[in-house]
């Protein structure tokens, strides 16, 4: 039995602009949780303690700038 004739073959499509959205996808994915992730701190610190606005934004930028090391792209890490 003969299969029918598609105009589909794998692997021939472009896909850069797939790419292009789970890239952007991604990225706002990773910086978007770390922001809500450092603007909970920052609320939490502040009004759930009795440390007061100073500490809350001491400790907000450094979970800021552990995050943005952990999370930048680092060259050679192309999958």
């Amino acid at each position: 039995m003969a299969e029918p004739h598609h105009d589909y073959h794998r692997g021939e499509m472009d896909i850069s602009e797939q790419k292009a959205t789970y890239d952007l996808f991604m990225a706002l994915t990773k910086w978007g949780s770390l922001f809500t992730a450092v603007s909970l701190l920052i609320l939490t610190v502040w009004f759930a303690t009795d440390f007061g606005w100073m500490p809350a934004f001491g400790s907000g930028i450094v979970l800021l700038v552990a995050g943005w090391f952990f999370l930048r792209n680092k060259p050679g890490a192309d999958h």
